[in-house]
């Protein structure tokens, strides 16, 4: 939960890295958070024909920005501009290659986008404080 936590926190932050379970963990609840949401809408009947109900809908509202902030951060991680996310609007191919994009690990140091958030666990340093072999100071 902490995961998503720190995604709503960065609300609108389209610059740095995000690691893959901090994009992950976020879908994860988000999707978790959209269903119960999608269930209590049917329940109170604030559904409509098209599947959509009013607490989902605001719900999807409130995480748009944090969402396309995190795949930002997230691309920046493997290395591509954030600006790959408009593939995503090409149907299915470019949600296939987002998805790709997502999955893989990301760049192991610092990259154009900022230190490695994952630095602490792949040097046993802090996360860009140092580089591998080199004492911190």
């Amino acid at each position: 939960m902490q995961w998503y936590l720190d995604v709503l926190k960065k609300y609108v932050v389209f610059s740095g890295r995000a690691r893959r379970k901090e994009f992950w963990m976020f879908t994860l609840f988000s999707t978790i958070i959209s269903i119960v949401l999608g269930v209590v809408d049917r329940l109170i009947g604030t559904d409509n024909s098209s599947g959509t109900g009013l607490l989902g809908g605001i719900y999807s509202l409130l995480v748009l920005l944090p969402s396309l902030g995190v795949m930002v951060r997230r691309l920046h991680d493997t290395n591509r501009s954030g600006f790959w996310i408009f593939i995503g609007l090409i149907p299915i191919i470019g949600w296939i290659v987002l998805l790709v994009f997502a999955i893989q690990e990301g760049t192991a140091g610092e990259n154009g986008h900022g230190p490695d958030p994952k630095g602490a666990e792949r040097f046993g340093t802090a996360a860009g404080s140092a580089e591998p072999g080199y004492p911190t100071v």
